[in-house]
């Protein structure tokens, strides 16, 4: 008999209902004003730093629903704004700068949703609230940095091909090597040529050789930092516990950045602002680091102080920059000492091996390097980062190493998390600076999604009431569908993670409201044709679904392809639109032709029908 739907058909569209329903209900849970406390390399969050921070709120009299320990920080959950405010000045004034303290909203989703990995749909900026950062990157910085690998390079390849040469100079914009013969000017010239395919040499009248990079070279190394930049941020955010953030390029030095949740934007700068890198320095041994402390550093040389605060004396030569870093992952050593496991690329890998192999049995140092930004602004207007150098690390070189090895001398787990995650991240970092600030407040984004809730569930109502009206019992399947459909977006859009709803998003469920009850209404129109034609209620159901199959696919098909072209064009809100339209096109071919279908084979199907309510 016509109209009998599969067994398989009903496990299909409860487990799709079913799971969609499960990750769309975090949802309903909303969330809470909370306070986030993480360490930085110097500390370690544990369960008696949560233990201090409920003392002190319990000592001020500050309600609090409950303080959790979990993923290497502390998370304190207010209830409401004022609270979170005096907790916030009261955890900040009691802990040092060892600690990162953030504002933030937190999901209060149930643990049991929480094991299966249900979280709530992520909101953008302008529902949530939250800050959005312009920043621009020091491009000088970056070409700097690249010319001083040059010299290391040029240094390292002339003494193994026994090139001598007086000195080798790092100018603003060029590298200048002297010679003392033309001789081995014009040997040099030809090796380095062969070489270094991206740099352009040539000789100068007073037996120097200038090495300058090419246009394409600078446009890479601007290139690169940008990215590498934003690699940064994306992993420094992780500090301040941000679900979804946005980090992306704009333009050729600008990375946007918006953080949504985030309310203190003092500590989100402080974080944003903070680069690192490593370098690999030998000792000089054969100077006395008391001389160099009075003002009598050798040429070569240069002190610089040890975490412990003793001043510890190193050639100015870097054996090795953190950007060659691919990989970096913490751990400890055979005595269950904190240690850094790292991976090099090739091209470190080999440089490393050749500097190592030159110094075995003499002490290195790692030079941990970070780059604040100050208050100060130079010519330019562009604000004046002040560069921190600290030894973390002094240890002998025992044997030639090649591109995997080993950093130890850390003081805690936490110090050598906090040192890998900075490393994976990419090392090679040109100081940036915020050109542009702007916040949102919650109270902006909570409005803006009341007004995106109501055109919702006003264009939903109105969909509803028509199609119960024009379709009878049909239309309460349409409606039963519709619902459905709006289910599955939220959780599709909860379970993919990089999805986040921004307002255009909202408009996007509404347009796909709108657009959903289409399918039914070629559907339902197709029976009442059958029907007026003479089919039996049976055969219409069956001809009116088959019949309108393959122009409901044409026009979704179209509209998909349009959101595609959306999606891969276009930037932030528009982005923002096209993915609730395309997830919404592909929920409604599924509520419409196959839920309904379901729904209506299991009233009608399969056993004798007179008359139609359509």
């Amino acid at each position: 008999m016509l109209n009998k739907t599969p067994f398989w058909k009903y496990i299909l569209v409860i487990f799709v209902v079913g799971l969609t329903a499960l990750y769309a209900s975090p949802n309903i849970y909303g969330e809470d004003p909370a306070i986030q406390i993480s360490a930085t390399k110097n500390a370690e969050v544990n369960d008696e730093l949560k233990a201090s921070i409920e003392r002190s709120l319990k000592d001020e009299k500050i309600e609090y629903k409950r303080v959790e320990l979990e993923n290497d920080r502390v998370l304190v959950r207010l209830l409401d704004l004022d609270s979170q405010r005096l907790a916030r000045e009261l955890i900040d004034a009691n802990l040092n700068d060892d600690y990162v303290v953030a504002m933030n909203l937190a999901a209060d989703t149930p643990d049991w949703l929480n094991a299966l990995g249900a979280d709530p749909m992520k909101l953008g900026l302008d529902l949530r609230g939250g800050v959005h950062f312009l920043m621009e990157v020091d491009m000088n910085s970056a070409t700097t940095k690249a010319y001083q690998d040059v010299v290391g390079d040029f240094k390292l390849q002339l003494r193994e091909e026994k090139i001598f040469y007086r000195s080798a100079v790092q100018n603003e914009s060029s590298v200048d090597v002297i010679f003392r013969d033309a001789d081995m000017l014009d040997k040099a010239q030809f090796y380095l040529r062969n070489q270094f395919g991206n740099l352009s040499i040539n000789k100068r009248d007073d037996l120097t050789l200038r090495a300058a990079f090419t246009e394409a070279r600078l446009a890479e190394i601007r290139d690169a930092a940008v990215k590498q930049n934003v690699t940064i941020i994306r992993s420094r955010i992780n500090q301040l516990g941000v679900a979804e953030p946005l980090v992306q390029k704009q333009g050729a030095e600008r990375i946007v950045v918006q953080l949504p949740g985030i309310q203190d934007t003092a500590k989100a700068k402080e974080i944003l602002n903070a680069t690192a890198t490593l370098e690999f320095r030998m000792l000089d041994e054969k100077n006395d680091v008391r001389d160099a402390v009075r003002g009598r550093a050798p040429a070569g040389s240069e002190i610089i102080y040890h975490k412990d605060g003793r001043p510890v004396l190193l050639k100015k030569q870097v054996m090795l920059t953190g950007s060659h870093i691919i990989d970096a992952n913490s751990g400890v050593d055979q005595y269950g000492i904190p240690n850094v496991s790292i991976d090099l690329d090739s091209k470190g890998g080999a440089k490393w091996s050749r500097a190592t192999k030159e110094n075995i049995k003499k002490p290195m140092a790692t030079v941990f390097i970070e780059y604040k930004a100050t208050d100060e602004r130079d010519a330019n207007g562009k604000l004046v980062f002040v560069k921190k150098e600290e030894i973390i690390s002094i240890a002998t070189i025992q044997a030639q190493l090649g591109s995997s090895f080993q950093i130890s001398g850390l003081d805690s787990p936490g110090e050598a998390r906090e040192l890998s995650l900075l490393l994976r991240a990419g090392a090679l970092i040109a100081p940036i600076q915020i050109v542009e600030e702007r916040t949102v407040g919650p109270s902006l984004g909570k409005e803006n999604i009341q007004l995106g809730m109501t055109a919702i569930i006003w264009g939903l109502a109105a969909v509803l009431v028509f199609m119960l009206i024009y379709y009878r019992a049909f239309g309460v399947i349409a409606n039963i569908a519709l619902v459905l459909n709006l289910v599955m977006i939220i959780g599709i859009m909860s379970m993919i993670p990089g999805a986040t709803l921004t307002l255009p998003g909202m408009a996007g469920i509404v347009l796909t409201v709108g657009m959903a009850v289409d399918a039914n209404v070629l559907i339902f129109e197709r029976i009442r044709e059958e029907i007026r034609e003479g089919r039996s209620p049976q055969q219409a159901i069956h001809f009116g679904y088959d019949s309108a199959f393959s122009t409901i696919l044409d026009a979704n098909i179209t509209t998909f392809i349009a959101g595609l072209i959306l999606f891969a064009v276009g930037t932030g809100p528009i982005k923002g639109f096209s993915i609730t339209l395309m997830i919404g096109i592909a929920t409604s071919m599924f509520t419409a032709i196959i839920v309904t279908r379901v729904l209506v084979n299991s009233i009608w199907g399969g056993r004798r029908v007179t008359k139609l309510a359509i």
